[in-house]
This record gives C-alpha cells, structure tokens and sequence, in this order.
C-alpha cells in the first residue's frame, strides 16, 4: 500500500478529530488548497476500504470515518509502522522513463538508488515501461555490465514521453495550466520535467494563432499539442534532435503554416530555432488531433464520406436499428475518423483509457464496428482496439439519443473527445430525466465564471481547481454510483434549483408545440431552399481550356454574373488555398471536387465542366490522375444543419454505386439532374416526410 505524507496526516486529523473538520479547514490547517485535499480524499478512500472502513462527508458536521473500532485500530497500527511516499508509483515509473530518455547508460543498482525503490520493484518498472514503450516501436535494452538503454528513433521517443504524460497525468496538466493562466503556480519545474515559462507561453502563442484560424480541437488534445510542442523544444535545447528525412508536405501545408507562425513567435522569445524536422514532426501531430467542432466540415472528404455511410448501414443492419438519416452521428464520425486514419497511417500511439469499460458496456456494438473496419481497412493491418473504442462512442451515443426524455439545464465538461461528451451527455438525459438540457462545453470555454450562472448544475470528468462554483465529478461512462450523486444533488438543492422557475400548467402545453412547430418549419424551409438553389443553379459545360484553374476561374466568374456569388476573386483564392491543402480528384472516377464555404457566396451552387482534353491533378489518396470533370460546389459560409446534409448529400451520392459514377461523369446534364432530384427526393421520403 502506497500513501503520501499529506494522506497519512489527514487520516490522522479526521481519527483524532472526527466530524469537526471539512476539506477547507484541512486545506487551511495544512495550507494546501481544498481542491488538492479534496483529491486525496479520492485516494484516502481507496486505502480505506483495504480495513473496511468508509469515509463519510456529513452535512454541517464535517468528515468521519465510520467503521468497526477494531478496523479503526488496525489502520492506526498500520500508520504508524507505515513509512510514507511522496511520490506515486506512475511519478517514479515517469522519473524512470525521463532518466532513460536522456540517452545516457545507468545501471540497475544505481537507477534503484536514485528513485528510492528495491531492484524487484525497479525492474518490475521496467517491464512495465516496456510494454508501454513496445506501442511506439521501441524496447528496453539491458546490456550486462554496461547498463539499460531505450532503443528507438526520437520522434517516437517524444510521442511516447508526451502520451505518457497524458494517460496518467492529464489532470494534473489541465490543473497547472489554468493555475499557470492565472499566476498561482510558482513551481519551478512540472511534472519533472516541462518548463511552466514554455508551457504557458505555449499556450498563449497557440491559443491565439487558433483563434485566428477558427481551428478548435478537443480539449484532450489540445493540451497534448502544447505539451508535444512544450517537449519538442527542450529535446531540441538538450541536443536530442531528429534526423534529416525527405517528406511530403503536400497534406500538411495548413498544419505546417500554422506551425511556422506559432514556432517563428517562440523563436522571438526563447531564441530557440527549430529545425524544418521539428516543423514537420508537430504538423503531424497537429493533422492527427480530434476536431472540437463538428459542423464546419471539408465536404469533398468523399471517399471516407462513403466509407462512414457504409459504415452506419452495416451497424444499422446488425442491431436491427435504423441510425441511416442520423445526421448529428455521420457528422462526428467523419470529424473522428479523418484524424484517426492519419494517426493510425503516421503509426501514431493512441490510448483510450475508456477501452476496456466500453467493450464491456456495449460487447456487441464494438464486434459489430471491428469487423467492419477490420473488412474496409486491411491495408492498415490490426486496426487498434483503442481506436474502435473511440468510433463505439458515436454510435453509442446516437443509440441512447433514440430514448430521450428530459427536464433542469446542465452543463457537461469533459475533455476526453468529441463522442465522448455527446454519449454522456445523452446518458445524464437518459437516466436522470429531471434533467431537462444538457450542454456540452470545452474547458477552455468556462474561464469566464459569468458563463456558468445560467445552468443549474455542473457535470465534468475531471477534477476543476480553477472555479469556485460546486460541480458533480463523474466517470466519462456515467456509473451508477455517478447517476445516484447528480440525483441527490437534484434532490438536496431542489429548492435553490426552482427558485426562479415556474411550474407549466397543463393549460400551457401548446408553448412547447408552437416551439416545436417552428423548428420543423425552419428546417423544410432550409431544405427547399437548398434543394431549389442546387437545381436552378445546376449545369453542365464543355470546355477545351487544359489549365483547371482556368476553368475555375471561368466557372467562378460566370457565377458572379449570375448573382450566385458577390466578389469571384476571394472565392478563386479560397479554393486555391483549399487545393493546396490536400488532392481533390476521386480516384478511378475521372472526376473533381472543387468546392468551398465563403461569406460571398448567397447560394447553394453545384456545377461541372466536361474537359474534351484531360488534365493532370492530385487524387484524395495523394496520387496524380487525370480529370475529365471539374466539379465545383460553392455555399454560403453560414449552413443550417439540414443545409449541410444537403451539402453532404451531393458529395457522398457521387460514388454511392457504379451507376452513379457514371452517370456524375458522363457530362449529360439531364442525366445528371435527373439523378440529383432522385437523391433528392428519396432523402426527403426517408428524412423528413418519414418524421
């Protein structure tokens, strides 16, 4: 058993004191904050129960420990012989890992000294260090006489570091960068190693370079990407730096620029230069992290567009539930699965601490997403458990939003990604039905305290020291220990909770249908206007220029003409800096998808221009083809939802069967318009006139 310094001095204080001290006057007494004596009361418990005693928190008088006075007696023999620690087993395996990653050689004898621990127990580390290290492509080598090395190449060894530093010490990272933020942290060094003076000004420097670019990613994630850039630079200040390697950056031209300006901003602070590798090596990092948003996507994603849809449908089918118009479910997962494949490809490691909890709690639901994947994604090979796990979280979530009824407005913080929040969100809806909204929110959106008063409750997955304002913690899969607190929370404040409400007389029931009757309202309108602007504005062209860009410009300019757009040279340019992001042509069709969102452009416009001469451009899977259609879609900035199923519904119809490829490449217009309209009208009959 292992316990701190600080743990054995609060049990020590609620046995000889019971039921007169709180977690602040603790906090007070040993001038800690409450929020970290709160967080040893977690581990406290968990000793506790080895002598089957319980630790009891009773309103107005304190904490107890309650129990039989022999176990009480037992656990006050133990402390005394007890020698503490101040340090965790997952501390001492990360001082391990930080020795043996500065590539110097240590011996057994000498490593166990320095951490203070028997050679059984350091080599029991060691193993299981290994067995971490074997997911990034690395092992442990014990020469005989001359000591223990990592054997490995360096951005593996940075990935891993970073990783690790994430699965076991992700709340202690959120915790130090908002103490950082707010100038209450005076440590000189976190976590053994990151320098707090980097880490903030990091943080800084990437916050307001995505602000800039509107680029959000999940809260996980984004704390990852400043401790990997935090890691890049003192690797590089300590002389480990990468080798000179030859790659394609054609991808990662948005990433890449983005990592240039942060990088230029830390050079004019720190005089650290990173090399092009180092660029390199964070563009990737950064193309393989989860978006936050998932309503602004890139709809000419359409090969994995079908591959998801393939992907519901297949699911569907297995567990006889119909989830083929879940718009809100294809939308996370194309968010989800576009970094995911590029993790995965770049051989990035990625953990879900969730994985075994979710196999458990929906067995035949992950069987049902690997084996399709396994069956679509062979050239990858084993498609990682961790990485299922993740896509099982969407569809998780959607199946339990099938069953919702709700009451009280709550707000969900949780920074583990995007499917996550959504499937807890829709459990607390599910299983509390009190509760009548639930809204999801990043960490980094509550900073401002005013923007927590609307919600009668507060629900996270991780520990928050940086607010004041009572909040429910609770497991990311909702257990039903976490569902019994929120209801007694809901039943302990339930007079504070209603006191600015007002109870709905069963008079008052048309309100809810006249909000109700809006919304549909709304939607039909967005769907016939899309739909009207996609066909009026439709046609076909036959050009004999060979430049793409040319016809582009033509395409563009002939729109302005037709009022579609108001000024053609933003739109050209946005296109162009989307081309430079990534190949557009669709492999084995003939066929481009030229599009963009612009504030210029008014309407839905879909067109293509049939090219009597081929020309070469960029596939989707980053090989040269020649096309022979040049498709372009052009939308408003600002779509609805049900607008951008529209948008969506184009791009994934192009390849959904032989005969639709032929058809979007055959360069006859009433052909083609013939099939928009079919497309049109099987989704209104099976999405809204079914609803």
């Amino acid at each position: 058993m292992y316990i701190t310094t600080r743990e054995k001095d609060i049990i020590e204080l609620i046995i000889k004191t019971a039921g007169k001290h709180t977690a602040s006057s603790i906090a007070g007494y040993l001038h800690v904050s409450t929020r970290t004596v709160q967080r040893d009361l977690k581990a406290i418990e968990k000793i506790l129960q080895f002598f089957q005693l319980e630790l009891v928190r009773k309103t107005n008088k304190g904490l107890l420990i309650e129990g039989k006075n022999e176990q009480i007696f037992r656990l006050i023999q133990h402390l005394a012989k007890l020698d503490p620690i101040d340090q965790t087993p997952h501390e001492r395996k990360l001082l391990l890992l930080l020795a043996l990653l500065q590539e110097e050689f240590y011996t057994i004898q000498i490593l166990a000294k320095d951490l203070g621990v028997s050679i059984t127990t350091l080599t029991t580390y060691l193993d299981e260090i290994e067995v971490w290290l074997a997911n990034f492509n690395m092992y442990i080598a014990r020469k005989r006489g001359v000591g223990i090395e990592i054997i490995g190449t360096e951005p593996n060894k940075r990935k891993a570091l970073a990783r690790f530093f994430l699965f076991y010490f992700s709340e202690e990272l959120i915790e130090s960068l908002f103490l950082l933020e707010n100038g209450k942290s005076k440590q000189e060094v976190l976590l053994h190693y990151l320098n707090p003076d980097y880490l903030l000004t990091i943080n800084k420097l990437v916050n307001a370079t995505f602000n800039r670019s509107q680029l959000h990613l999940a809260d996980s994630d984004y704390i990852g990407f400043i401790v990997h850039i935090c890691i890049t630079l003192q690797r590089k200040e300590d002389g480990f730096l990468l080798r000179t390697e030859e790659e394609d950056t054609t991808e990662l031209t948005h990433e890449y620029n983005l990592i240039k300006k942060i990088c230029a901003e830390l050079e004019k602070v720190y005089s650290i230069s990173l090399a092009k590798e180092d660029l390199l090596y964070l563009a990737i990092i950064l193309k393989g992290s989860k978006l936050q948003e998932v309503t602004d996507l890139s709809y000419d994603k359409v090969m994995l567009s079908q591959v998801i849809r393939n992907l519901i449908i297949d699911v569907s089918t297995k567990l006889h539930v119909d989830l083929t118009n879940d718009f809100s479910l294809y939308q996370g997962l194309l968010a989800h699965m576009e970094p995911s494949l590029y993790r995965l490809e770049q051989k990035m490691g990625l953990f879900n601490p969730l994985k075994e909890e979710i196999k458990q709690k929906y067995p035949l639901l992950f069987m049902a997403v690997k084996s399709f994947v396994e069956e679509e994604f062979k050239d990858i090979g084993d498609f990682p458990d961790d990485e299922i796990a993740f896509i099982v979280l969407h569809f998780g979530s959607a199946l339990v939003m099938k069953e919702e009824q709700l009451s009280i407005k709550a707000l969900v913080l949780c920074p583990t990604g995007i499917g996550t929040s959504k499937m807890l969100a829709s459990r607390i809806k599910k299983e509390i039905i009190e509760i009548d909204e639930v809204e999801i929110k990043s960490i980094k959106d509550i900073q401002e305290k005013k923007n927590l008063k609307s919600y009668d409750l507060i629900i996270s997955t991780v520990r928050l020291p940086f607010i004041d304002i009572d909040y429910i913690l609770v497991s990311p899969l909702l257990s039903a220990e976490n569902i019994m607190a929120i209801k007694s929370y809901l039943k302990n404040n339930m007079e504070s909770l209603t006191k600015d409400k007002q109870y709905i007389e069963p008079a008052q029931k048309e309100v809810p249908v006249r909000g109700e009757l809006s919304v549909i309202l709304q939607e039909l309108m967005d769907v016939h206007q899309s739909i009207d602007a996609v066909i009026k504005n439709f046609g076909v062209y036959r050009t004999r220029n060979t430049e793409h860009k040319e016809i582009i410009k033509e395409m563009v300019n002939q729109a302005k003409k037709d009022k579609i757009l108001t000024d053609d040279k933003q739109v050209i340019v946005t296109l162009q800096d989307r081309e430079k992001q990534g190949g557009l042509g669709i492999p084995n069709t003939g066929m481009a998808l030229f599009h963009c969102r612009h504030v210029e452009v008014k309407e839905l416009m879909f067109q293509i221009s049939h090219l009597e001469v081929p020309c070469l451009v960029k596939g989707m899977d980053g090989n040269d083809m020649y096309m022979k259609n040049l498709l372009l879609m052009l939308a408003p900035e600002e779509l609805s939802i049900r607008e951008q199923e529209i948008v969506s519904l184009i791009s994934t119809s192009l390849i959904e069967s032989k005969e639709a490829m032929l058809i979007f490449s055959s360069a006859n217009e009433e052909a083609i318009r013939t099939k928009l309209e079919a497309t049109f009208l099987d989704y209104l009959h099976t999405t809204l006139i079914k609803d």
